[in-house]
């Protein structure tokens, strides 16, 4: 009767299990059915691995790919420290605290096609507060025509967007430190950079680790400010990983191909994060055995 009784809380979990199903598991199925078949007009032929094959060797993957790594290198060296500085410059106490977290959560609230869509007006060349200031300075910028102001635009876009919630992760882990570490440091004598270095900056570890793995993670699927801001342009300039999917699924709709591509691209995310957490984890382990 007891282990029927320890059973039942199996009932609970059921309908979690039921959820993700439909929601995760059959989806995938799906598509790692299309992804060995050939799909012509009433009629579905065994492909094998035909299409990883073409998917591993195009010349457009690994230029996306390329692109993707590049990208999401830049924004976690940008935000992640950048967050962090924020994070210290907040108030510890008073009404300032309330009013720094709310103006620091405004841009998370925003959707992501929105959010293409406010830089594409701020960024305008002719009306745009930034793009017609950059001009009137003598200086070129259109991110409609020049790669490299696309890359611009589009990193400004993302650090403006993304580096609150590293700031407020960072600001969470500060403010969890006991006050008694900070006692004891001002007795020793300690400098501010020291402090940081031995007890904020180790306090902090579990929280940026999030930090990482989420902008890893958001920045390598980052899909509508690109594709609202520049379509994957100048040319394929920001064609990401996500936009180069979409265009084989929805503008050629090569169904086999796009499943093969997006089961590559899920297992490389997955193999970064955990390359990222596992690194992370030692790193934390060294600092505690020193």
């Amino acid at each position: 009767m007891d282990k029927w009784e320890d059973n039942k809380a199996w009932f609970l979990v059921l309908p979690v299990f039921i959820i993700v199903a439909f929601s995760a598991i059959i989806p995938l199925m799906t598509v790692v059915n299309y992804s060995v078949q050939d799909i012509f007009p009433g009629k579905r032929v065994f492909v094998g691995a035909e299409w990883f094959k073409e998917v591993l060797t195009s010349h457009r993957l690994h230029s996306a790919l390329w692109r993707q790594f590049l990208f999401s290198g830049m924004v976690l060296l940008i935000e992640i420290p950048l967050g962090i500085i924020i994070a210290l410059a907040m108030p510890k106490r008073g009404w300032g605290v309330s009013a720094s977290l709310v103006t620091l959560a405004l841009p998370l609230l925003i959707p992501w096609n929105v959010i293409g869509t406010i830089w594409i007006i701020f960024t305008r060349p002719d009306i745009g507060l930034f793009g017609a200031t950059i001009n009137s300075l003598g200086i070129t910028f259109d991110h409609t025509s020049a790669p490299l102001d696309a890359w611009v635009t589009l990193m400004l876009m993302e650090v403006w967007h993304w580096t609150p919630l590293v700031a407020l992760l960072a600001y969470s882990g500060l403010r969890a430190i006991p006050e008694a570490y900070f006692q004891a440091a001002k007795i020793d004598g300690a400098s501010a950079w020291a402090t940081f270095r031995y007890i904020q900056l180790p306090k902090m570890r579990g929280v940026l680790t999030i930090a990482i793995l989420l902008r890893f993670m958001d920045s390598f699927l980052i899909y509508a400010e690109p594709f609202v801001l520049t379509g994957g342009g100048p040319g394929n300039s920001t064609t990401f990983l996500s936009i180069y999917l979409v265009k084989i699924a929805v503008g050629s709709f090569d169904l086999g191909p796009a499943a093969a591509f997006s089961l590559i691209y899920f297992v490389i995310i997955l193999l970064f994060s955990w390359l990222f957490y596992q690194a992370l984890q030692n790193v934390g382990k060294g600092e505690n055995n020193g």
